[in-house]
């Protein structure tokens, strides 16, 4: 049989049936044989290229070099193309380093399949690669996430779904803001959280899950292409977490914990109200150590954003921020079981066992304990959660006496000019996630921004 006979075969392949095409190889020589799979292979490959055929294949960027990228990156890579990308310094340079030709060990805490073994497909610092990219996921801090927007804008092709772990507050606005007329033609998810409680065991080349959530919220932009892009990353991320969709990312925003709890307790131990400015004997709990005072701000901050998302509903008729709940409703919803008090904010605090131990970031100084006031509580959760509520608040006319405290006294922590006569006009407004930092001055502007009609 020669090749043409080969070819008069690849012509009639999809006729045949598998068990027919076996017989039909096994009575071939060798390189009969090697022809007529590399013809079929070819016509395979052409079919796929002229829309005749489906891929399956997808490439997965993962931004970031922390806990979470590298958890993000060993799970992807065994299934698809996954490149790991990190802007910082030399981190990329240096993971690359560090795993040279080795496999990347992923351990599974409880797991069946404890240890996976993976290898990703490269570790750059190249935002070109982005041309490459089917989905895009930052597993990167909140003050980074404009960075990555910006380099990889230019490359991004459309229909690319990008997802932020987590999203935090105004991260569709920060997104639509950096890629421009470019932002119409991509998906952006906002996620709730990290899916993991997650660690590297040794860096660059070994991490560990300790935990996987059960569930995991989520909200796309546009919500027109909500099915396809969380049906996407479902699949990424396997059965677990469940993604559960939100109706919009202003719900995410709002929902935000980290914006109200960090710099709510950080203020509210060592706010002016009750701290003296001098060492303290012993590092005090964070979390369990919340007291009625720092309960009472904690109340009404989230008093004032929940007055905020009523206002918001009313100005835009049939939207819903139903996930952006109270506090108290947030810690019954993620730490469900995990509390032997539920009666109030502050015993749902003092009570969870998530917290036990965790205390104030503080540093020792003679023996005694100052705190660290430019630490991510503040320095990350107040440019990118609560300036983000604030900012939105001043356009919606919803007063915020307690934030506008907390805020006051966070800028001059960080070191940041934000809130001006009570309004969000400082120099430095720019580096935060407010409406007002990416040039919106009106809720009109914003509504259209947020794509909320």
């Amino acid at each position: 049989m020669g090749a043409g006979a080969s070819a008069n075969y690849a012509e009639e392949y999809d006729k045949k049936t598998p068990a027919e095409l076996n017989k039909i190889l096994d009575g071939m020589r060798a390189e009969q044989r090697e022809a007529l799979l590399s013809t079929l292979s070819s016509k395979v490959t052409a079919e796929a290229k002229d829309g005749g055929g489906e891929s399956t294949d997808c490439t997965v960027l993962v931004c970031g070099g922390g806990n979470a990228a590298q958890v993000v990156t060993g799970l992807l890579s065994t299934r698809y193309k996954t490149i790991a990308v990190s802007f910082f310094a030399d981190e990329a340079a240096k993971w690359k380093a560090a795993l040279g030709d080795d496999n990347y060990e992923l351990e599974v805490k409880g797991a069946h399949v404890s240890k996976i073994i993976s290898k990703p497909a490269d570790v750059t610092n190249d935002p070109s690669v982005a041309k490459e990219a089917d989905v895009i996921i930052l597993a990167v801090p909140s003050f980074a996430h404009g960075e990555y927007f910006e380099k990889f804008a230019p490359h991004m092709k459309p229909g690319t779904i990008v997802g932020v772990m987590p999203a935090r507050s105004g991260g569709d606005i920060l997104f639509a803001n950096k890629l421009g007329d470019k932002a119409k033609d991509m998906t952006f998810v906002g996620f709730e959280t990290l899916p993991w409680a997650c660690r590297f065991t040794e860096w660059g080349k070994k991490a560990t899950i300790l935990g996987t959530k059960n569930n995991i919220l989520a909200a796309v932009t546009p919500t027109s292409k909500k099915d396809r892009a969380l049906h996407c990353l479902q699949g990424l991320l396997g059965v677990f977490p469940c993604i559960q969709s939100s109706p919009n990312n202003l719900g995410i925003s709002l929902r935000n914990p980290g914006m109200i709890v960090h710099p709510g307790v950080m203020y509210g131990r060592w706010g002016p109200d009750v701290w003296d400015g001098k060492p303290v004997d012993e590092n005090p709990l964070f979390y369990q150590g919340v007291d009625e005072f720092t309960e009472k701000v904690l109340l009404e901050m989230t008093e004032e954003v929940q007055t905020l998302c009523r206002k918001m509903e009313s100005l835009v008729p049939g939207l819903s921020l139903k996930d952006a709940c109270t506090l108290k409703q947030w810690y019954l919803d993620c730490y469900d079981g995990q509390m032997s008090d539920t009666s109030s904010l502050r015993r749902c605090m003092n009570t969870n066992k998530g917290y036990d131990g965790l205390k104030h970031p503080c540093k020792e100084v003679d023996g005694k304990w100052m705190p660290d006031l430019k630490y991510r509580y503040i320095a990350e959760d107040v440019p990118t959660g609560l300036c983000f509520a604030k900012g939105l608040a001043e356009l919606a006319e919803v007063p915020t006496p307690r934030i506008d405290k907390v805020l006051t006294w966070a800028q001059k922590c960080i070191e940041l000019e934000l809130l001006v006569d009570g309004k969000m006009a400082g120099k430095d407004v720019a580096k935060t996630r407010a409406p007002q930092g990416v040039g919106i001055k009106t809720m009109e502007e914003f509504i259209v921004s947020a794509k909320l009609k």
